[in-house]
């Protein structure tokens, strides 16, 4: 069983305009309803890569309600969420079907109590027990202490659990100095890491404040990854125009089974580097074109690079 954490879930609301104009109203063509938040979206990915999966984080009030009837629906998930007396958040985003863009709008999630995060830590423990993965993924929510994925980053080596972090800023910060197997930023999230625009210098940077290996997400560019075992590129034959929200996260599902599935690194970046590419043809983040990403993966180039001594 794989574990995805989710300690700021959402209702993911997705909207399509056929052109976003400020300061005007719009007619909204469609709209999609999904549990949302980077682990939830991951646990879909996994699960439609058949894998089993266990959910966790925090879930309160009406929407967290909706959220937890529509996981009930989702086949392969097993809905762990911890109750918390604020409601769950929502993000909207609204896609404009004329030039594919998307903006996101994200609320910023309940306030968790100090009795209700205590109760979350021993839940996830148990959950321990049980998982051959664990992924730490997104946002905290208010209340959080801002080194909390670090103290789960510690609790699943010392379960013996790989573990991999995918969040920015001071939570990354102090996460990675706990020692992740693998951490997943974006190129944004790896210069503020680092202090480094420069994605070469900035993994190998990144590797040396903690992380076992670094996968670094570049857009267009497909990934940089940096491991014990070497430095890889990988990127898609085309690029793919559509709804973005979500491809990182299609990437950690892909980094996550064949990490579980014992696959060697340059089939896992071929893997996630297809399943984020694939996601972008999805209505809504945690899908992936199935088609697309079976083509994908045979034609993505993956590149073994030097090395600096």
């Amino acid at each position: 069983m794989i574990l995805t954490v989710t300690l700021n879930t959402a209702l993911d609301l997705t909207y399509r305009v056929r052109s976003l104009r400020p300061h005007t109203t719009h007619r909204v063509s469609e709209v999609t309803e999904r549990p949302g938040g980077k682990g939830l979206n991951v646990a879909r990915v996994l699960t439609a890569l058949g894998h089993r999966v266990t959910v966790t984080g925090f879930t309160g009030g009406a929407t967290g309600g909706v959220v937890r009837e529509l996981l009930a629906l989702a086949p392969g998930v097993r809905d762990a969420l911890v109750p918390v007396g604020g409601p769950t958040r929502r993000t909207v985003a609204v896609v404009d079907e004329r030039t594919g863009d998307t903006t996101q709008l994200n609320e910023p999630g309940p306030t968790v109590t100090h009795a209700e995060w205590s109760a979350f830590r021993g839940a996830y423990e148990d959950l321990l027990a049980s998982a051959s993965a664990v992924a730490l993924c997104g946002s905290l929510p208010p209340g959080v202490p801002v080194g909390a994925y670090a103290g789960l980053v510690r609790a699943a080596r010392t379960a013996g659990v790989p573990v991999l972090l995918d969040t920015g800023g001071e939570a990354l910060r102090r996460g990675v100095a706990a020692r992740p197997d693998v951490i997943k930023p974006n190129a944004a999230e790896l210069a503020e890491l680092t202090g480094s625009h420069e994605p070469s210098r900035a993994v190998r940077d990144a590797r040396g404040r903690g992380a076992r290996s670094v996968v670094a997400s570049l857009g267009e560019a497909g990934v940089l990854a940096e491991t014990p075992e070497g430095r890889w590129r990988a990127a898609p034959p085309t690029r793919l125009h559509g709804n973005p929200t979500g491809a990182g996260d299609a990437a950690v599902a892909g980094l996550l089974s064949a990490l579980v599935e014992g696959l060697p690194w340059p089939e896992r970046l071929a893997r996630a580097t297809a399943l984020s590419a694939a996601s972008v043809l999805a209505p809504a983040a945690g899908e992936f074109d199935r088609g697309t990403y079976e083509d994908l993966l045979t034609r993505t180039s993956v590149t073994a690079e030097a090395t600096a001594a």
